[in-house]
């Protein structure tokens, strides 16, 4: 596999669509700390570690309106192998005006968009949510 974070935005954009209640992710500590801020920023609901004998699986529990509307509406994978996105704090981008976040890799972590503005860094953009 090439991008595991694309397969992972792509496994949560399918489970979505098929009104699954959760879908199984093979585990990293990458994936683990995009899946904290979705779940802090009210995109998910719950993420449960399952430990086998191998890498892992992050079961990861999606997020439903009263209606069976999923909450999130899409997610955009922005920083790809062939064509790395950097940007500094003042360049970070406001998705849908604030109603989205992006998330970033940083010297000191993975951390959204709110967060590397108030901390003044910037670093690679690995994808957007709204």
């Amino acid at each position: 596999m090439t991008d595991p974070i694309s397969d992972y935005l792509t496994r949560i954009r399918n489970g979505m669509r098929a009104n699954h209640k959760y879908v199984d992710v093979p585990a990293s500590r990458m994936k683990a700390e995009i899946s904290k801020i979705f779940l802090n920023a009210g995109f998910l609901s719950a993420v449960k570690y399952i430990e086998d004998n191998k890498q892992g699986t992050l079961r990861v529990y999606l997020r439903y309106s009263k209606n069976q509307q999923s909450v999130i509406r899409g997610m955009k994978r922005i920083s790809k192998p062939s064509r790395r996105v950097y940007l500094s704090h003042n360049y970070l981008p406001r998705v849908l005006g604030g109603y989205g976040m992006a998330v970033l890799s940083t010297s000191q972590g993975i951390l959204s968009d709110t967060e590397c503005r108030k901390r003044g860094i910037g670093g690679e953009v690995l994808c957007e949510i709204w």
